[in-house]
């Protein structure tokens, strides 16, 4: 009898599983989708496109595919239907449709990080987006950066600068990353490093290392420890929130008091969102300048001819002071055009992340191919940063190349934070950075490449082994 049984259940399973497939590998749509293949069901392409690459260039799993399929494509990763666009007119459409078509979207870790579960606000337009805009810009905008953090920021590299060159190396990007994190912490929540029991710069490399695996929550597992530090993090930042709230006399003035005073005013102002709103910010400090300056480092020493020019500069502005030991001045960072050369096409390089992703609200129809609602969108600029038409032999350094290039081509083929509504509003905050970190090194200090600086793309930018630097204080 269960032979029987068996014998005319198989027929049915492979049926329906025939159909189940054809469905994933054709998947519904009320037009025609753009070219591509789902993968394997369930998992798609995502393996390919975890693959390490080792290289500057696109990785191969995007390159594969334009050469392939063209500017736009179809793919499914992380269990997600998934249009990728590298066409410079609807990306940047795209772009434009934030809070109309498209809302920004996170993969499952990052989710489950940066908002509470069924909170929407994090990737919210209008009202609260344009909030999120302009506190940041307070505290890490233009002006801000003008009337004193400029001044801060190089205190902080050259305190950190001194504390590398005491060392045998360090590894750069590392060291970077807590450097950001520190002085971050210290201009957002008053955190100082040396006196606090807790590491926060230890908690959030152990965050970071569990953000890009696969989100299995299981004891042992790189997102099992990244949950954990993430829930003592936001615990601390909850017990700070709550003694400053009852303790008025312990408000230094910084973001968080910030937030306070306008958790009075803003409805949307829960506890939990403000405490998400200073965990972004910090995590943005952690990881948004480091990879490039370890980068920018890495291609320095490679390149002698740049370093020079580089360092020309830097000590022209020393000359003209009347007093050496002054501190860095806005009118100086902003005379220093070659260093935002140098710190420009190490950004076009760097392409710290894949792309932008985005979750589509509605049926987007878009150059005779349509995007259907509830997929996401990766809206890839790095490709535009790559195009060799723009930049002629994209993977070489070449700073120089900024000098010749129109503004008007560099604004629609060069987003290295994003455009748009949800463009980056710290840009000018890590370009600042950037560059008060050059002007300290080359008019302070020598170093030299010990080791590593391997590019590894999984596909976040990294470096194989790290990148491994001796620091020394320059002798007068």
């Amino acid at each position: 009898m269960w032979t029987v049984v068996a014998s005319c259940l198989a027929p049915l399973l492979i049926i329906y599983a025939t159909g189940w497939i054809m469905k994933w590998r054709h998947p519904k749509c009320n037009g025609i989708l753009p070219p591509g293949s789902m993968g394997l069901p369930l998992i798609g392409e995502t393996l390919s496109l975890i693959f390490p690459s080792y290289s500057l260039d696109l990785h191969p799993f995007i390159k594969k595919r334009l050469k392939k399929y063209g500017l736009i494509f179809r793919t499914s990763i992380a269990f997600r239907p998934v249009v990728i666009s590298a066409d410079p007119e609807i990306n940047n459409y795209l772009i434009q449709q934030e809070g109309k078509l498209l809302e920004v979207w996170y993969l499952d870790t990052f989710s489950k990080i940066f908002k509470q579960e069924g909170d929407s606000r994090m990737n919210a337009a209008g009202k609260v987006h344009k909030y999120l805009r302009h506190i940041f810009l307070d505290h890490f905008g233009a002006e801000i950066l003008k009337e004193k953090l400029l001044t801060q920021i190089e205190a902080c590299v050259n305190k950190s600068l001194c504390s590398w060159s005491s060392q045998e190396f360090v590894e750069v990007k590392h060291a970077a990353s807590v450097m950001g994190l520190n002085f971050g912490a210290e201009h957002m929540i008053g955190y100082n490093a040396e006196n606090s029991s807790g590491n926060l710069s230890q908690k959030y490399t152990r965050v970071i290392e569990g953000l890009m695996s696969f989100p299995i929550n299981f004891p042992g597992t790189a997102y099992y420890k990244c949950l954990k530090e993430h829930k003592e993090v936001v615990t601390m930042l909850k017990d700070m929130l709550k003694e400053r709230r009852v303790s008025p006399e312990t408000r230094r003035g910084d973001f968080l008091d910030h937030l306070i005073v306008d958790m009075e005013k803003e409805e949307f102002m829960t506890d939990d969102f403000a405490v998400q709103l200073v965990f972004g910010g910090l995590f943005a400090n952690y990881e948004s300048v480091s990879p490039v300056l370890a980068l920018c480092l890495s291609l320095l020493a490679k390149h002698p001819l740049v370093l020079q020019q580089l360092t020309a500069e830097h000590e022209t502005i020393l000359n003209n002071r009347t007093n050496l030991d002054s501190p860095l001045t806005w009118d100086e960072y902003k005379s220093m055009t070659f260093t935002l050369q140098v710190v420009n096409e190490t950004l076009r390089l760097a392409n710290v992340a894949p792309g932008l992703l985005r979750r589509v609200l509605k049926d987007i129809e878009v150059k005779g191919v349509t995007i259907p609602a509830g997929w996401t969108v990766m809206v890839v600029n790095s490709a535009l940063q790559m195009n060799p038409s723009i930049f002629k032999d994209p993977l070489e350094f070449n700073p120089w190349r900024w000098k010749d290039l129109d503004g008007h081509v560099i604004s629609k083929n060069f987003m290295p934070f994003g455009g748009g509504t949800r463009q980056c509003a710290g840009a000018e905050y890590s370009r600042a950075f950037l560059a008060t970190f050059l002007h300290v090194l080359v008019t302070k200090y020598r170093w030299i490449l010990i080791k590593g600086g391997s590019i590894v793309r999984n596909p976040m930018l990294g470096f194989g082994n790290g990148i491994h630097i001796k620091f020394c204080e320059k002798k007068n």
